[in-house]
């Protein structure tokens, strides 16, 4: 039986569970099984927990291991500049269009929701909590509480600090490099759950939430996904074609499997090494690509932190009866570009919602009213998300003229799942890894 799993594309294996968990979810909700939608719960939480489980080793170990391989990048300095740029303009696009649905579709209007209940997350950023939350009282702590943002921060002055030292750091680096592999072979174990924890995840959010409550925020819902469907696959395909003179759908063949892992876990950096891994089969040179993703799965957020809170200010203020004007929408473009770290590649974008609430002066129990469906929108969030962090890092390869378009023409070709001299059947999510199986 296992070795016949082991024989079905990963892909499909996802999509196997993906069918099953809204199958299942259908059945607990329609016949009231609680022990099912419970049961269902379960699994996709500790899927989920076991991904986050390995964020701080994992983005401190790969972002000071990532600074310090930049002394072996040649113009360094250069390529971090425009690794940021494109970071803006890409971010700045997608709360563009994000805006420019919400202003077409009026998410909020008509909607009737008892907002007497609503109260605010607990979780909430302002400017305040964010600029001050970057520096930890307690390295320990930092790791503790799990707060990424924290952990980043740590990370690069870590690296910057063994980058300049030189060769009495190579045992500490040598030492994060070790872990790092440790870290990523387990998570690699997770990743193998993708397809029970995705059973799980879809399963339980139809149980749980169902038509009834998704369908007053059902207009909401839809511009979320158009907004992230239309940078996925419009916005991106044609930066592909301006500005790094590639084919689009190569670039989707090698970036996929990042792409549905990030769909279904809804965590940016819990995918980390499978997006890495595509990056580094679409011809982006390790070096560059061990730099750009890691830094980018903590700050590049195109559907959590420029295409949802863009439409989510919109709702929040057509539901609250407030009107919004033109310094209120570029406040949001704004936010979304320079305060897109404050979500910090967690699971939702609360903090980012919540940040832009408050800076636009609107009531943060808002952003409760969107808390039931955030599952549900989390998905194509996190995978725009993941596409964006690939995306930057082969524009940029490919306008300084580093990226090994043999390789990016063959991620065409052949499915990224595989290695090279493997058989197309036995693909598994491993095979992505960057440390030898």
């Amino acid at each position: 039986m296992a070795s016949a799993l082991r024989k079905i594309p990963f892909s499909a294996q996802i999509l196997l569970g993906l069918v099953l968990g809204v199958a299942l979810g259908f059945l607990a909700r329609a016949n009231d099984l609680s022990w099912l939608t419970s049961t269902l719960d379960t699994v996709g939480g500790l899927f989920v927990q076991l991904l986050k489980l390995a964020v701080p080793p994992l983005v401190f170990t790969a972002i000071v291991v990532s600074v310090v391989s930049l002394r072996g990048v040649a113009n360094a300095a250069r390529l971090a500049l425009k690794t940021l740029l494109w970071f803006g303009v890409t971010a700045l696009i997608a709360v563009s269009i994000g805006i420019g649905l919400g202003l077409l579709t009026d998410p909020g209007r008509g909607v009737t929701l008892d907002t007497s209940g609503a109260t605010a997350p607990k979780r909430t950023g302002s400017w305040t909590d964010f600029l001050t939350g970057i520096v930890p009282t307690n390295p320990v702590g930092a790791f503790v509480e799990g707060n990424v943002l924290q952990i980043v921060f740590l990370a690069l002055v870590v690296g910057a600090a063994a980058l300049l030292v030189g060769e009495a750091a190579e045992p500490f680096v040598a030492l994060n490099r070790a872990l790092l592999e440790i870290v990523q072979k387990a998570l690699w174990w997770v990743i193998r759950l993708a397809p029970i924890g995705t059973l799980g995840l879809i399963g339980n959010a139809v149980a749980s939430y169902g038509w009834d409550l998704v369908a007053p925020l059902a207009k909401f819902t839809t511009a979320v996904y158009v907004g992230c469907a239309i940078v996925l696959f419009v916005v991106y395909p044609l930066l592909l074609v301006a500005a790094g003179r590639l084919n689009p759908l190569r670039f989707f063949a090698g970036a996929w499997p990042a792409i549905e892992l990030a769909f279904v876990s809804r965590s940016s950096v819990g995918t980390m090494p499978v997006t890495q891994r595509s990056v580094e089969r679409l011809g982006v040179p390790r070096e560059y690509a061990s730099f750009a993703v890691p830094f980018g799965a903590t700050t590049k957020m195109d559907g959590c932190a420029a295409i949802y809170p863009a439409l989510a200010a919109i709702f929040v203020a057509q539901v609250f009866g407030v009107d919004l004007g033109v310094t209120d929408y570029l406040l949001i473009a704004f936010v979304s570009v320079v305060g897109s770290a404050a979500t910090a590649g967690l699971t939702g974008a609360i903090v980012m919602l919540t940040l832009t609430l408050s800076t636009l002066g609107l009531p943060l129990a808002g952003a409760g009213l969107l808390l039931a469906i955030d599952p549900i929108l989390d998905m194509i969030r996190t995978a725009t998300n993941v596409a964006g962090q690939a995306l930057v890092p082969t524009i940029v390869a490919a306008r300084e003229g580093t990226l090994d378009r043999t390789a990016y023409d063959s991620a065409g070709r052949r499915s990224p799942l595989a290695p090279a001299d493997a058989d197309a059947a036995s693909r598994r999510p491993e095979d992505l890894s960057p440390v030898p199986a």
